[in-house]
């Protein structure tokens, strides 16, 4: 058997996701070329969610744990939902995708995410205290 690497946690925020009308995690928003390229990689673990913009498609080379998967349209709407396994797991583009959130195995069937959910980001400065 072997042994697993320890290795950082992705703890996600300040923002949140929400999930037709409902926030269900925290968030992390890749915006930048250098964020989106990195993803999860190097984490062994996600709390929360990362919204990945800008992306069709994700794959699981370099990952070392399984995590679920939403391709999202222009409009936050829910393509498509797959729980992906390391290493080789991927989704394949979608012509109207347009972000990808990615999030623990079983995390997004809990939150109530599905195909057709419709999924929008909570910004933490937009939040009234």
């Amino acid at each position: 058997m072997r042994a697993s690497r320890p290795g950082r946690v992705f703890e996600a925020g300040p923002d949140h996701l929400v999930c037709d009308g409902r926030v269900v995690a925290p968030l992390t928003v890749a915006e930048t070329a250098r964020t989106r390229r990195r993803g999860l990689l190097g984490t062994s673990s996600v709390q929360g969610a990362l919204w990945i913009t800008r992306c069709p498609s994700v794959h699981m080379m370099g990952m070392r744990y399984p995590i679920d998967v939403a391709v999202l349209d222009r409009t936050g709407r829910v393509l498509h939902r797959a729980t992906l396994s390391a290493p080789f797991g991927l989704t394949r583009p979608r012509l109207r995708a347009g972000s990808t959130v990615e999030a623990a195995a079983g995390s997004m069937e809990g939150w109530g995410i599905e195909v057709g959910s419709r999924l929008a980001i909570e910004r933490a400065d937009s939040v009234e205290e």
